[in-house]
């Protein structure tokens, strides 16, 4: 297994990439290695993998009904590109037996988001961590993204948002989805 590169060698990498386009030694670019390495460790690759087993509550008689966290904001980084994309994302489940904390919903969120990644399999990964953990009776994961690999390069179109989603369990009834659908809709800022 090949070791992980050093912090000094981190940022080498990036000084070298960025004596491919502009003056290193610029005022402005000194310091860019050093905080570029550690704007990639702490707001982009490293989320918190959320513990749900210490806010489980007992569903009591909720467990017929959807519970809904929408409007969460994400950010991550294109696997393809290294470009950011960001966006929204609305997360719906129907409790089995338990329902969990509303704060472990975004950071399951945050949690997916935050690697090189592509919104498809955040989209996947969120429904599927859901389902694990909770073992709903179903989970619907949407989420509306705005790409700077598509706005800044290549097509350059802007304005465009991306949406994806999963559907587990329940869900799959049309019925059921419609009703989802409708109050991200109706709760849409």
């Amino acid at each position: 297994m090949k070791q992980k590169p050093t912090e000094q060698e981190l940022q080498d990498a990036v000084k070298t990439i960025i004596s491919s386009f502009d003056n290193e030694d610029r005022e402005g670019l000194l310091e860019t290695p050093r905080r570029y390495i550690k704007f990639l460790n702490e707001f982009i690759t490293k989320g918190e993998k959320p513990d749900f087993k210490c806010t489980q509550f007992d569903a009591e008689s909720y467990g017929d009904q959807m519970i809904i966290v929408n409007d969460i904001p994400f950010h991550s980084l294109c696997e393809h590109h290294l470009a950011p994309f960001m966006g929204v994302a609305h997360v719906g489940y129907i409790p089995n037996d338990k329902i969990v904390g509303l704060s472990k919903i975004p950071r399951t969120v945050d949690f997916f988001a935050r690697k090189f990644q592509n919104q498809e399999r955040i989209t996947n990964d969120i429904a599927n961590f859901l389902m694990n953990e909770l073992s709903p009776k179903g989970v619907m994961v949407v989420l509306s993204a705005k790409h700077m690999c598509v706005e800044m390069r290549g097509i350059k179109k802007h304005n465009c948002t991306t949406t994806t989603s999963a559907i587990r369990g329940n869900f799959q009834q049309e019925s059921t989805r419609n009703e989802f659908l409708n109050f991200i809709k109706t709760n849409q800022k």
